[in-house]
């Protein structure tokens, strides 16, 4: 992997709930809206966050994601951008598809199971990685006093974690519940 490791720790949150989520669907890059409890998700992460430091935050231009950032940056009144560089990974024939059908069907049980299925008319995964990897590091190169957060997806935090912690991590709340996760990430 050629993009440089990040300088320094930031938080990663994972957006609140859509129905592919409940439904436990490869969501990749369908443009699906948060949903009841999506919502409230976002407005309890902004009632967490608040007095923790965060002044910025960046978000992925999916409405998911970019609807959760703003929940919380109007909450905590914080600067919010958007960036493509962490779009959710794009499944390609698995769009749509119910994650744990296809696990069972390929016999994998597990993040790195499921990464090895993963088809070829999607995106490369460690290039995912990449590009998330890359713009988190030009955000935080370019902000050097500011505490990130990126409000993102699940594919892209598991593909930053791997990389710089060496493992996945465990999602608890799983594909078909897929509450926000709150992870901090450490140089």
């Amino acid at each position: 992997m050629s993009a440089p490791a990040p300088a320094r720790s930031f938080c990663g949150l994972r957006h609140g709930a859509t129905d592919w989520n409940r439904q436990g669907l490869f969501q990749g890059r369908t443009d699906n809206p948060l949903n009841a409890d999506g919502l409230a998700q976002a407005h309890e992460a902004a009632d967490m966050l608040r007095g923790t430091g965060i002044s910025r935050i960046v978000a992925s231009p999916l409405v998911r994601a970019a609807r959760t950032a703003k929940i919380i940056a109007d909450a905590i009144s914080v600067p919010l951008s958007i960036d493509d560089g962490i779009i959710e990974f794009d499944f390609g024939s698995f769009e749509g598809l119910p994650v744990r059908d296809l696990m069972i069907k390929h016999g994998v049980n597990s993040a790195t199971g499921l990464v090895s299925i993963l088809p070829a008319d999607g995106e490369n995964w460690d290039a995912m990685t990449e590009r998330s990897l890359a713009c988190v590091s030009a955000w935080l190169d370019r902000h050097p006093d500011d505490d990130f957060l990126f409000v993102c997806h699940d594919a892209v935090m598991q593909g930053m974690a791997k990389s710089l912690c060496g493992s996945y991590f465990k999602n608890r709340a799983g594909p078909a519940n897929s509450d926000s996760s709150l992870s901090g990430f450490s140089a």
